[in-house]
């Protein structure tokens, strides 16, 4: 199993924290069953650590006229929106938060040239909140598409989220369902699109990254 970068502060942290617990566990006369399962409990906690930052493979064919998940996660909104920061106008937003059981790693929905990129600190609301997207400690990039035309998508810090990590920089060419960024915790990604997009999941869905098809190209009849 790859484990992503950015969690090697804080998994040896964490391996480093449980070993001296264990040391300690097992160092005091406690009965034995008390010391196994305090014991497991540190295991299983240490378990979850090193799962969060785990990078899954994503190897599917790219269809080039579809929009992908660029999280797993569960589909937490499907709306119109006005888009206050880059386009001042009106979008499709389908949102997908992920429980801090997901996996963390974030995908290019889109491939395209990344046309703007903007970080902004902020609050810690809950990732569903609807306040959230606008509020909170997020990070912005927009792809342009050939196809689709500007693509802005935004991941939003959540109650326990207190780092996002995003790798675009303005001008660079991105192909779809690579990696672009990372979120610490329990987190949202939202995607917004042109009107008129076909959107091809529903309310409540799970998703998963670079492989769930949430768009495509509006088809004219």
């Amino acid at each position: 199993m790859q484990l992503h970068r950015e969690g090697t502060t804080t998994i040896l942290l964490a391996i480093a924290t449980a070993s001296f617990a264990l040391f300690g566990i097992w160092s005091a006369t406690w009965p034995v069953a008390v010391s196994w399962g305090s014991s497991a409990v540190l295991i299983v906690l240490l378990g979850i650590i090193i799962a969060f930052f785990r990078v899954p493979r994503r190897d599917n064919g790219v269809d080039a006229s579809a929009v992908y998940a660029p999280a797993d996660g569960k589909v937490v909104a499907i709306e119109e929106v006005t888009e206050p920061e880059y386009f001042h106008d009106r979008r499709l937003q389908v949102s997908i938060f992920m429980s801090p059981l997901n996996v963390h790693v974030n995908w290019y929905p889109v491939g395209g040239r990344v046309t703007y990129t903007k970080y902004h600190p902020g609050k810690y609301l809950v990732a569903w909140h609807p306040k959230s997207s606008t509020e909170n400690e997020r990070s912005t990039v927009v792809v342009h598409n050939e196809q689709l035309g500007d693509v802005l998508f935004r991941q939003i810090a959540g109650a326990l989220a207190r780092r996002i990590c995003t790798y675009s920089d303005a001008g660079t060419k991105v192909a779809p369902c690579s990696e672009f960024g990372f979120i610490k915790f329990g987190s949202r990604v939202d995607v917004l699109l042109p009107m008129g997009t076909e959107i091809t999941v529903g309310l409540g869905q799970m998703v998963r990254g670079a492989e769930t098809i949430i768009a495509r190209k509006e088809t004219r009849s």
